[in-house]
């Protein structure tokens, strides 16, 4: 078939950055004039200010912020709460704030019954292998379920409810055990140019909600009757007062250190024998991110190619050209290769613990998908990729006329 002519006026505002490998469409992503990302500007910009000064001056804040926070706790209470999901990067928190500054934390998981078996592995060595008290809470799987199946269903994200648990719980814990502060991670926004490198943005309602919930709350997955209130107290945000009373900050330790996901993990298995992938995964080349959400590298990623037309391939790649740690031509061969698949194993897992079939899942996730990225012809979708020209990717399960016009 010639495709030559397959790309409509609305595919046509798709256009691929043209130093590493993301969408324009990629949530929050802008490209300039030159085609280059934010994303990738952001890390321009930090690449240029980032001499051995910057980064002192960066760990002197939190120094200072360790500091003001024991001297509120007197030794009396633990220090701070480390949301972690015994990943890398959670291990890297807990060691940094625990082994090289001296803070009492407390660790904190919330277990969405996801973990892949080395996963949950490296999330009960934690406490043993770094010297923590932790605590995690899990919903009943019967909840897990329902709350899985009535996201898809709602706004196409099974992986919702990961989301607002390791922003919204921690928080609630923090505010019942007069803990001030909370330490996450990575500056997850950062990835798509949301704030600039000196704005050293903390936790707040706002960007919890627009960013980590997507916009949803517990509220939206109770109306069609297989979820009560009572069944998601625990997603409900903790109000302004209870965050007055105890004085809660919430800080990313990506603001005040530099943030080095392949360099931490390395550090972490030769210290904490922290376990990677004992199996390739099928939609991203990485082996040590992920393993505490066997969906998120595998149908929840799916889903987000199903909407954009890009996957967890992609942003791996795009932030491993940032770090200079993979060409360009590299990462569109590795986009090419793993960004499209149907991942079988974990599809089949997911479709067995909700109860449906993968002809509902398909005809689901076809109404999510954004037309501006895809389009039908012959009865497949097709989409315009990175590497040039358009190609297809699966039947079309729409089943009405009105849903087909929109991608005519």
């Amino acid at each position: 078939m010639n495709t030559a002519n397959l790309t409509p006026k609305t595919s046509r505002s798709v256009t691929y950055c043209t130093r590493c490998v993301y969408p324009s469409l990629a949530v929050n992503t802008l490209l300039d004039d030159e085609g280059v990302c934010n994303a990738c500007r952001n890390a321009e910009e930090f690449s240029r200010l980032a001499d051995a000064a910057f980064w002192d001056e960066r760990r002197a804040r939190f120094e200072s912020l360790v500091e003001e926070t024991q001297s509120r706790t007197n030794g009396a209470n633990w220090d701070c709460i480390i949301p972690v999901s015994g990943g890398k990067d959670s291990y890297w928190q807990a060691h940094l704030c625990k082994n090289v500054y001296g803070l009492k934390p407390l660790l904190v998981t919330y277990h969405a019954n996801n973990f892949l078996p080395e996963g949950q592995a490296n999330l009960d060595r934690m406490r043993d292998e770094l010297g923590c008290d932790h605590m995690v809470f899990g919903p009943s799987v019967e909840t897990l379920r329902r709350l899985n199946l009535a996201a898809f269903r709602r706004m196409g994200d099974m992986n919702w409810h990961c989301h607002a648990g390791i922003k919204i719980v921690p928080v609630r814990l923090a505010l019942q055990l007069n803990v001030p502060l909370v330490v996450w991670g990575e500056i997850t926004w950062t990835v798509a140019g949301m704030f600039a490198p000196d704005d050293f943005a903390e936790y707040n309602k706002r960007t919890v909600l627009e960013h980590d919930l997507r916009g949803f709350t517990w509220e939206d997955f109770i109306d069609d009757g297989t979820l009560e209130p009572g069944d998601l107290h625990w997603l409900g945000f903790p109000s302004d007062h209870d965050l007055e009373r105890v004085g809660l900050r919430g800080v990313y330790i990506g603001n005040f250190f530099p943030w080095e996901p392949n360099e931490h993990a390395k550090l972490m298995h030769r210290l904490y024998n922290f376990e990677f992938a004992r199996r390739p995964f099928e939609r991203t080349y990485r082996t040590m991110s992920n393993l505490d959400d066997m969906h998120e590298n595998g149908v929840h990623d799916y889903m987000k190619f199903i909407k954009f037309g890009y996957g967890r391939a992609s942003d791996h790649a795009s932030k491993d050209v940032r770090d200079g740690l993979m060409s360009r031509e590299d990462a569109v061969a590795t986009v090419r290769k793993h960004d499209h698949v149907k991942p079988r194993a974990d599809l089949e897992r997911w479709l067995a613990y909700v109860g449906i079939s993968e002809d509902e899942f398909d005809r689901t996730a076809d109404t999510f998908r954004d037309p501006r990225v895809w389009w039908i012809d012959g009865g497949r979708w097709w989409k315009r990729n990175v590497w040039g020209e358009p190609s297809p990717y699966g039947n079309v399960k729409l089943a009405s006329a009105s849903e087909r016009e929109r991608y005519s």
